[in-house]
């Protein structure tokens, strides 16, 4: 057992007082081991931890929540794992769990990834809010409060304690955003409503709502984190079909028959015809002349990548973005790939947080593969200005596509 650092001190000092409360700490602060402290000195008989799926049925030689607790002492109570997954698509695993909270005088319930309950109307959200009606002693944890909405904040707060906004999600959003309601007639009989949030007011009277029950904390360590480019060529049967597909979608035809609602489609086909070029093994093969292989992750987009890279580099960790970018604790591999490129710069960040996090004691390697051919280009440029690629298509011209592509 180590002695909890600085910011863990304050985290559960802070929630010290309060019988719920909000972990809100970035990614790699050490989140679980505030959490076993908290939850190890309150009077309860019984945990519920509930977190996604990922991180509690993990692949071989990936460190589980359940490993994580373990390192830090386990908890002194009975302990339960179940996946927020589960809990939203199983009708029988949802009464498991309910009915296993009642079973203990005192349960504490912790939710992993709390962002998980967002959006109010999602059945796992109202059944997260079923069981957190049952219960005193409740925990949420994630590395921000927030998504792009502020309104997640609503069902959060809501788990841990309906008297902390004292306050409907009408009354929430009436308060604290501004928005706009515009109404599409469809017909005579039917019309279509939407409201899109523009802004947000009284944010320091939400804030003077919650703070106590809020502890926030930004990862600081004393290791680096180094980048490298590496360049590779795409073969010439791949370049002509990336070209084949430009050429196809970028048409006034093909614009006006998919009312310009193209550009996912069109840069996923064309990613994907290059994906597995021989190049990019030629230059994974010369990086694990220098670094092993078995302290390396690599980070995949594709089925095919990731399927190739598995077989070609078995020792090496291939995951996959969309599943593995978030919760995993690999502190044991320094070194990260990126044999696929993804627009997702949230996704790209978190991913990073996988081995750069607290108990490292190594610097950080990060290579990125490159391709030579504008999309590659196209994805780094708005990585580094933070823009989506919803919002660069939106601005951008067809000539600007064809010049950028």
């Amino acid at each position: 057992m180590t002695t909890l650092l600085k910011h863990q001190q304050e985290a559960t000092s802070h929630l010290h007082n309060w019988k719920v409360g909000a972990l809100f700490m970035e990614a790699g602060t050490g989140k679980t081991r505030v959490a076993v402290e908290i939850v190890n000195n309150s009077p309860c008989d019984g945990v519920i931890w509930i977190g996604p799926l990922r991180t509690i049925r993990t692949k071989p030689g990936i460190s589980s929540v359940m490993n994580e607790v373990e390192k830090w002492g386990g908890f002194k109570m009975p302990s339960y794992f179940y996946g927020v997954e589960s809990i939203s698509a199983s009708d029988r695993i949802f009464l498991e769990v309910f009915n296993k909270v009642k079973t203990f005088n005192n349960p504490f319930v912790v939710v992993d990834e709390s962002l998980k309950i967002k959006n109010a109307e999602a059945k796992r959200t109202k059944r997260l809010l079923q069981i957190g009606e049952i219960v005193q002693y409740k925990l949420i944890l994630n590395g921000t409060p927030l998504s792009r909405d502020l309104l997640d904040l609503w069902s959060q707060m809501e788990f841990i304690s309906p008297k902390i906004l004292n306050m409907s999600l009408r009354k929430f959003k009436n308060t604290f955003c501004r928005y706009t309601t515009m109404t599409k007639i469809m017909s005579a009989s039917r019309r279509y409503t939407k409201e899109f949030i523009t802004g947000y007011e009284n944010i320091d009277y939400l804030y003077s709502l919650i703070r106590h029950y809020v502890f926030e904390a930004d990862l600081s360590l004393n290791i680096s984190q180094n980048y490298s480019d590496i360049c590779y060529c795409i073969d010439e049967e791949a370049r002509n079909f990336y070209q084949f597909i430009k050429t196809k979608f970028l048409d006034d035809e093909m614009l006006m028959w998919k009312n310009n609602n193209i550009f996912l489609e069109m840069t996923q086909k064309m990613q994907h015809a290059y994906c597995c070029t021989p190049s990019k093994f030629k230059k994974v093969d010369e990086l694990f002349s220098e670094i092993p292989q078995d302290k390396t992750i690599i980070f995949c987009k594709y089925v095919d990548s990731r399927k190739a890279c598995e077989k070609k580099y078995p020792k090496a960790l291939v995951l996959s973005y969309q599943k593995d970018a978030l919760g995993l604790n690999l502190q044991d591999r320094p070194y990260t790939i990126y044999f696929d490129k993804i627009w997702d710069y949230a996704l790209r960040i978190q991913s990073t947080h996988r081995n750069y996090r607290v108990g490292q004691e190594q610097d950080c390697k990060y290579f990125d593969l490159t391709g030579d051919v504008g999309l590659e280009s196209l994805i780094d440029r708005n990585i580094e200005k933070k823009v989506g690629m919803t919002e660069y298509f939106k601005l951008a011209t067809k000539e600007q596509l064809m010049k950028d592509l």
